[in-house]
């Protein structure tokens, strides 16, 4: 275990809260010859899990369909932590950091796809929260839900 994950671990509540106000994450997948594709993303952290939105068809979709297995991440530097001789190499970062593992699917029930939209809505745009959602919109959607097989957080 890396020794920052022994010292400054962040407790279920502190993920629990980045995972809740982070504005953006990483997911990574994996292409068919085994190499990451990792690409910046919105999402909500909603029912314990990770749901993200986009076009129905795509690199990440056609990943995850040919395998599930994904890792997403959440990063917040709060700021630089100079040493006062000014030595480069002793600066650190004040940072919060989730890392997780888990298995991805496509959404199909239309009902939970619709309550996923519009908690991404609450998040990103919540003066306009109380606008319908068209059914069209809702169908050609593609939402992906990440269940979480393991997550860990740190600090510093």
């Amino acid at each position: 275990m890396q020794h920052r994950m022994q010292t400054h671990p962040l407790t279920e509540q502190q993920i629990n809260h980045l995972l809740l106000r982070a504005q953006t994450g990483s997911l990574a997948t994996l292409n068919p010859d085994g190499t990451p594709y990792s690409n910046p993303i919105h999402f909500v952290y909603y029912d314990e899990a990770i749901f993200i939105h986009g076009l129905p068809k795509g690199k990440k979709l056609d990943n995850i369909a040919h395998d599930s297995r994904v890792g997403f991440s959440v990063y917040e530097m709060n700021e630089l932590l100079l040493e006062p001789q000014g030595k480069p190499c002793n600066t650190n970062t004040k940072y919060e950091s989730v890392i997780i593992s888990g298995m991805a699917k496509l959404v199909d029930d239309i009902e939970e796809k619709r309550t996923v939209l519009k908690r991404i809505v609450e998040k990103y745009t919540p003066h306009i929260v109380n606008n319908e959602i068209p059914d069209n919109m809702v169908k050609g959607t593609a939402v992906i839900r990440i269940d979480v097989t393991e997550i860990t957080g740190k600090y510093y």
